[in-house]
């Protein structure tokens, strides 16, 4: 979910929230998401706001582990996928970012059930987009880069992987850290990318660089655990 304009308290709840999945990635996914900033937050609609920005990486620590989400933080990320359900004129990386998070759901309930979803709403218009705005829109949905992903946006991503390569290259060029490290969390997913990239460099560079991003360090995070051997 875009977080252009963002209420200064709404990034910082998600900043907190982005800082305890990678906590709970560290410690092996044994651990409460919500808990430790969701749970404390006094203003139930910002924390469930929170979620929904960060969509469903939430329940990563649960998609890289394989371990069912603890009951708070599956009963959170439910009333956070009703309570903003995209409208009639939503954009597309808003309806994409929460099929991703009703799929993070429907994959809950096992294998069977997840081979039985289809590929999602459309995605043709990333099809058209040159290399610079199709890596700004897939850093966008970065959440949908996950082990054995297979929407339509990651299809999309799978086509063109020298240009998500360039992508990576230009956002690093440009300090946009999280649009390098969504951009590198993508390259960790997709077959194609050219071996002279530097890829697991380039993380570990963006990752120095951006310092306390709790964001930027999600996806180098996730995208570290992939390359480590975490692809379905």
């Amino acid at each position: 979910m875009e977080q252009s304009g963002t209420p200064p308290h709404l990034a910082g709840a998600v900043h907190d929230l982005a800082s305890e999945v990678v906590s709970v990635l560290r410690g092996g996914g044994h651990s409460s998401v919500v808990g430790g900033s969701v749970g404390t937050l006094a203003d139930e609609k910002l924390g469930l706001a929170a979620v929904r920005v960060l969509g469903a990486d939430v329940l990563l620590p649960s998609v890289l582990t394989r371990r069912r989400p603890l009951p708070d933080d599956l009963a959170v990320f439910q009333r956070a996928v009703h309570t903003f359900a995209p409208g009639a004129t939503s954009s597309e990386t808003t309806v994409w970012s929460h099929w991703a998070m009703t799929q993070a759901l429907q994959g809950l309930d096992g294998p069977a059930a997840a081979a039985g979803a289809h590929a999602g709403p459309d995605a043709s218009w990333l099809e058209g987009l040159e290399w610079p705005r199709l890596t700004h829109q897939l850093s966008l949905l970065a959440a949908l880069a996950v082990p054995g992903a297979d929407s339509a946006v990651a299809q999309a991503a799978a086509r063109r992987p020298v240009d998500v390569a360039r992508g990576f290259v230009r956002a690093v060029r440009r300090r946009d850290w999280l649009q390098a490290a969504g951009a590198g969390r993508w390259l960790s997913v997709i077959d194609g990318v050219p071996g002279t990239l530097g890829l697991d460099t380039g993380l570990e560079f963006v990752g120095r660089m951006a310092g306390s991003d709790a964001r930027v360090g999600l996806h180098v995070h996730a995208a570290r655990h992939i390359r480590a051997g975490g692809r379905g």
